[in-house]
């Protein structure tokens, strides 16, 4: 058996639990307009070596998802400038990669159709097959989310050159609270993003991931200027105070991760 089909056999037999679940909950409620995000975040010894990354997905990263069926792919990198409240040691080389996918068995398979992708594996052999005293990268983080009811799928915003993505993680201090505030975004949250001028790329839940439990979403500023200015309006929305004084969803977020970042030339959002 080569490496590399034992790798994704092995990738498949780790996920098949969540297969499992993934079928079980389908009778139960409807799934097949939901999208899964793997939200992937690369780590690089240098700023070379992510460039070099960066450029690989823009020419055959991207392209060999796409045929995967994966898409729309974000590539985005974190600017210190962008985020001036993060520690020097919180901002490092790093590549923000969202990997949209229309069912569970789409997530699974990826490992599969980019080793059984002879242009992918011919024109991206330097990165895929980069030495052990020279590797491409140090190491990916990956969170499997799913999209929330009401948000099933990824939304490209405007291409205007100026844009700045804001990515938002909200961590709970137990399951309970984590569920309610999925059903408060699920409530009414959505459509109140879009009328404060900053709308909503995905929702997701965390399924998987570090920090659990959690959940990850994404909004668009059509730039840096307007973040302060969208927030405020945000927080002036009617239905946006009518959910906040809802006593039910009180205490359901515990910690809040904010990063802002900047989509590359292999972004497709």
């Amino acid at each position: 058996m080569q490496r590399r089909d034992f790798l994704a056999g092995s990738t498949l037999a780790t996920f098949s639990l969540l297969a499992s679940r993934t079928a079980s909950a389908q009778q139960s409620e409807s799934l097949q307009n939901r999208y899964f995000f793997d939200l992937r975040v690369y780590h690089f010894p240098s700023e070379e070596k992510q460039q070099a990354y960066e450029a690989f997905l823009a020419e055959t990263g991207v392209a060999a998802l796409n045929r995967a069926g994966v898409q729309p792919v974000g590539v985005f990198n974190l600017r210190a400038d962008d985020n001036p409240r993060l520690e020097a040691g919180e901002v490092g080389n790093e590549l923000y990669v969202l990997l949209p996918h229309k069912s569970s068995e789409s997530f699974l398979q990826l490992p599969l159709h980019l080793a059984a992708d002879a242009e992918y594996q011919q024109a991206g052999e330097a990165i895929l097959r980069a030495p052990k005293n020279d590797p491409a990268f140090s190491r990916y983080d990956s969170t499997l989310l799913l999209a929330m009811k009401g948000f099933p799928a990824v939304k490209v915003p405007t291409q205007a050159e100026s844009r700045l993505f804001e990515l938002r993680t909200y961590e709970s201090h137990n399951e309970e609270r984590a569920k309610n505030k999925l059903e408060m975004f699920t409530a009414g949250e959505f459509p109140i993003f879009e009328k404060a001028g900053m709308p909503g790329v995905f929702f997701g839940g965390a399924i998987c991931g570090e920090n659990l439990p959690h959940l990850t979403y994404m909004v668009v500023h059509e730039s840096a200027d307007d973040v302060r200015r969208n927030w405020q309006a945000f927080g002036q929305v009617p239905e946006w105070r009518e959910l906040l004084s809802e006593p039910s969803y009180r205490d359901n977020v515990s910690k809040v991760v904010t990063r802002f970042i900047r989509p590359t030339a292999a972004s497709q959002i």
